[in-house]
């Protein structure tokens, strides 16, 4: 016999349904500025990274201070959350426990970095150029599905 009352199981049941519907609008939000300063920044245009990509031609550095205050504000950002027992949408954090680098792991870096080298395109300006309606991102958008079917499909790990 349960220990908790229909009650507790119900009171349990809105608590889960609350954080479901917060973790939604947190997430639609978070990715609501995230995409805003994506577009700020200037990083929804592929020529801009594709610029900071190209050393040996006409180098366009913004890529690298877009990143460096990027990396600031996660590290300030991590150290208060870390600061925290568990994240305000679920009971636990949910971190890479993996700390080694493996064959799988070098491989699929590398395919992520000559697919953003060939497009310009890296996720998150991919699906905020997609959602502006550029059908170039779309093939990109398309292109990431595909490989993570296909990771989901090979990965037996």
């Amino acid at each position: 016999m349960s220990a908790h009352t229909a009650s507790d199981r119900n009171a349990v049941c809105m608590m889960d349904r609350c954080r479901t519907r917060a973790g939604i609008g947190i997430a639609l939000l978070a990715g609501l500025v995230f995409g805003a300063g994506l577009i700020l920044s200037g990083m929804t245009d592929p020529t801009v990274v594709l610029g900071f990509l190209d050393v040996a031609g006409v180098w366009n550095p913004s890529l690298a201070f877009v990143m460096g205050g990027a990396v600031g504000v996660t590290l300030v950002g991590f150290r208060l959350v870390a600061r925290r027992p568990a994240p305000l949408c679920d009971v636990q954090f949910h971190l890479p426990q993996k700390r080694t680098l493996d064959a799988r792991l070098l491989i699929g870096a590398a395919l992520f970095g000559v697919g953003w080298g060939l497009s310009g395109y890296c996720p998150g300006p991919a699906l905020t150029g997609l959602l502006a309606g550029n059908a170039e991102a779309g093939i990109v958008v398309a292109a990431m599905l595909a490989g993570a079917w296909l990771q989901r499909r090979t990965n037996r790990g």
